[in-house]
């Protein structure tokens, strides 16, 4: 019991409150119907990114997830809705969600058995990491959310959405990455690359997204249901 104790007292506040906030503006960016209000989650997901990794004493992981993830990315994803289109026809603004209740039980449950396999693989074949996950809730933030991204990945029709959790779910694996390899120069370089990758699919995904609006129409980003145009 006084063991328990300890380490809670242990644990820091402001990384504990970082680890909520991920995880919260990422479950809210990864199932809220409302389009504009997920994007905007995103920025808020990529600010609170930027203050874990100052945190986790990687400032150059910081200065990259301000630019690439607030500055670049999160426009990204406006453009893509065309709220950043002059003379955009149809910026959306939300969609419903029509899957059967068995399809979606299905796939929750493959997203509860990665995140079973990722914790396992923490405990028992990457023991040895230079964060230890029960010292460092953000750790194990890293863990929920790149379960709950793949999870809405594979749930999701709408590109969109699958734009959104791919990089959520990328964040998520950073994430683990920085716990597995430190916050050493290689690895805040490693890391870098990856963020960068991540933005070039997310502007590559948005001008996709925008190309198949505008020559097929909503129906083309997928089978999530109806999307609603904003009436002006």
């Amino acid at each position: 019991m006084i063991a328990s104790f300890d380490a809670i007292a242990a644990l820091d506040v402001i990384e504990v409150v970082l680890a909520l906030c991920l995880t919260g503006s990422a479950l809210v960016c990864l199932f809220d119907r409302h389009l504009v209000r997920a994007c905007c989650f995103f920025l808020a997901f990529a600010v609170s990114m930027t203050l874990a990794w100052w945190q986790l004493g990687a400032p150059w992981l910081a200065t990259a997830e301000l630019l690439l993830g607030v500055m670049l990315t999160g426009p990204c994803f406006f453009y893509a809705l065309g709220h950043l289109s002059p003379g955009a026809s149809s910026p959306l603004k939300h969609d419903t969600f029509n899957e059967p209740w068995s399809r979606v039980a299905m796939r929750v449950v493959l997203a509860l058995a990665w995140f079973v396999m990722v914790g396992a693989a923490i405990r028992y074949v990457i023991a040895d990491m230079v964060y230890s996950p029960s010292e460092h809730p953000l750790l194990l933030a890293g863990v929920v959310i790149a379960a709950s991204a793949l999870g809405a990945f594979a749930l999701h029709r709408h590109l969109l959405r699958r734009l959104l959790a791919f990089n959520i779910l990328g964040s998520g694996v950073f994430m683990l990455l920085a716990g597995v390899a430190g916050t050493s120069a290689a690895a805040q370089a490693l890391i870098s690359v990856g963020l960068l990758v991540a933005w070039l699919g997310s502007m590559l995904g948005a001008l996709l997204i925008r190309q198949l609006l505008h020559l097929e129409g909503v129906e083309a980003l997928g089978r999530d249901g109806a999307l609603k145009e904003r009436t002006t």
